[in-house]
């Protein structure tokens, strides 16, 4: 039981990541999922496949128990929403106003994705897992990742950048 909880050991920080971006930021949440994850996957390790990345099965587990309390919320009636995350929750930038203004709204634009593109926005973009990998822990086909990283990027893209894209009105001309 020790080499299995040391080789897990090395990925309970990037655990702890995903949970969070999953729970938009509940620490207390995404602790508990965390947790949950690692003891079924302590539970069940004789059923992990040696030849199989470890990796992706611990992200998996932990994705699947987050879709699993996702389905049970919603037969309960209770929904979760930005709003409702408080802003001290939120990581703190040091630098000046401007930096943090735009990291505090890209957080909130990345909070405001689907689940689904924030699950493969940071599969891909923070943990470098490969499209591939991303596949196998989110279970949906490589093309399915692709395109719901190509939308949630564009999302983002749309967000950040909305005061900037939208034309100014043309000035008036005095007749």
């Amino acid at each position: 039981m020790a080499i299995e909880a040391a080789s897990i050991e090395a990925h309970i920080p990037g655990l702890r990541r995903f949970a969070r971006a999953l729970v938009r930021g509940d620490r207390e949440r995404a602790d508990d999922l965390v947790q949950d994850s690692l003891e079924r996957a302590l539970s069940r390790w004789h059923l992990r496949r040696p030849e199989g990345d470890l990796r992706s099965w611990l992200y998996t587990i932990l994705y699947n128990r987050f879709l699993s309390e996702q389905h049970r919320q919603r037969r309960r009636g209770v929904h979760n929403s930005l709003n409702e995350a408080a802003e001290s929750e939120l990581p703190q930038v040091r630098g000046g106003q401007d930096q943090a203004l735009e990291h505090r709204d890209l957080l909130r634009a990345f909070a405001a994705l689907s689940a689904e593109q924030r699950s493969v926005l940071f599969l891909v973009g923070v943990e470098d897992l490969s499209y591939e990998e991303a596949a196998r822990v989110l279970g949906v086909p490589i093309g399915t990742v692709m395109s719901r990283l190509s939308r949630g990027r564009e999302r983002l893209r749309h967000f950040m950048n909305r005061d900037i894209d939208e034309p100014e009105p043309a000035p008036r001309r005095a007749k």
